[in-house]
């Protein structure tokens, strides 16, 4: 089977691999005239529900061993585990979106969502909101590199799937060591001014003689 042909055929499992950069690509082969946008809209958004959902079940799972065992696999210690489940229950709308953008805060950011509980209804919402905007915008670039080229598309793949994995493993790696860089304000100590709650007093007055 041509994938040029038949372009649909492996973008699904290819988004839940490597999701932003297999939309780019696939946006490219929009631009190119070899798919259209809504389908592959339709596929990036339904793979990301997949891959979310998964998690979001794991974290409600979590209780059962062989379920804390593969988070504890994962990177996702109890104390990590319990910070992140605190945030999502604060600002769900906000660590779901974050995570979006930062792919490397998906797994603890959703595993979460299920460890608080979170309806599903609710979280699903907001992933499918969130997994839409960030499609459409990758869909986008990748169209406007594709619609430029007029040469072989197979290269043109090739070079737009590179391209976009070598750019997002160098953000994701940048988002992780501002994210680890100690706060200036908790590193350097401050020295602290000394207050006094004690009214001011006048100047003693000596008894007159």
């Amino acid at each position: 089977m041509n994938l040029l042909e038949h372009p649909y055929a492996l973008l699904g499992p290819l988004v839940l691999v490597e999701g932003p950069a297999a939309t780019v690509t696939a946006g490219s082969l929009v631009g190119a005239g070899l798919a259209r946008f809504w389908p592959v809209l339709a596929i990036v958004v339904l793979a990301d529900l997949a891959g979310d959902t998964v998690l979001y079940l794991l974290g409600r799972f979590s209780h059962h061993p062989r379920a804390a065992a593969l988070l504890r696999r994962l990177g996702l210690s109890d104390a990590r585990r319990a910070r992140f489940t605190t945030s999502v229950t604060r600002s769900l709308p906000r660590l779901v979106l974050t995570a979006k953008v930062a792919d490397f805060l998906a797994i603890p950011a959703y595993v979460s969502a299920g460890v608080a509980r979170i309806p599903y209804q609710r979280f699903v919402a907001w992933v499918a909101a969130g997994a839409a905007a960030r499609a459409a915008v990758l869909i986008g670039a990748g169209a406007l590199i594709g619609s430029r080229f007029h040469g072989n598309v197979l290269l043109l793949t090739t070079v737009v799937a590179v391209a976009a994995l070598i750019l997002q493993v160098g953000f994701q790696r940048l988002l992780k060591q501002r994210k680890g860089e100690p706060c200036a304000s908790s590193s350097v100590p401050r020295p602290t001014l000394r207050t006094s709650t004690a009214l001011p007093t006048s100047p003693s007055v000596s008894p007159t003689r």
